[in-house]
């Protein structure tokens, strides 16, 4: 019950905070038990709670096209995976837009803003990963050992670059 007070009560609710919404009733109505959205989606259909979106065709295939660019890889002539395609999100008048690049032909100011935009999606997951490890530690607190979590990935990096760079021959 105590994550139903973050829903707030507008006379227009955003998308989130519909899905929100359904989604805590979902949870109320089973228990808590772990599920898919998919799952709750339905239910939530199927309650009048939401309704199916009307789809725009061009918004699909630009999200479907922009998953298949997230998901190209190339190899270079060193043997190291790389993706292709790169993107930079830029807000104009209030809507943000993606604009993707190859990697061989993207200016170097676009791969600059890309780059740094991936950094900084990866530092705000670890941010908020540290913050719900945190708290879930303290409502347990007592009842399980804490669990631990480790934001320093050089090692990490290192030993996977290693894992994947080309075995050489003993002469």
């Amino acid at each position: 019950m105590r994550h139903l007070k973050t829903f707030r009560q507008r006379i227009e609710p955003t998308k989130n905070e519909q899905l929100q919404h359904a989604w805590r009733q979902y949870e109320l109505a089973h228990h808590h038990l772990p599920t898919s959205a998919r799952q709750a989606v339905e239910w939530g259909v199927s309650k009048g709670i939401l309704t199916l979106p009307e789809l725009d065709p061009y918004d699909i295939l630009a999200g479907n096209m922009a998953s298949a660019l997230r998901e190209e890889y190339e190899t270079d002539n060193q043997g190291r995976r790389y993706r292709l395609n790169h993107a930079v999100r830029v807000t104009k008048g209030g809507v943000q837009y993606t604009f993707w690049a190859m990697l061989d032909y993207a200016p170097h100011s676009h791969m600059e803003k890309a780059f740094a935009q991936r950094r900084e999606q990866i530092v705000g997951d670890c941010d908020q990963l540290k913050t719900d490890v945190d708290v879930y530690n303290d409502m347990n607190l007592g009842k399980n050992p804490p669990i631990q979590i480790v934001l320093d990935f050089g090692d990490d990096v290192i030993e996977r670059q290693i894992a994947r760079a080309p075995r050489r021959k003993a002469a």
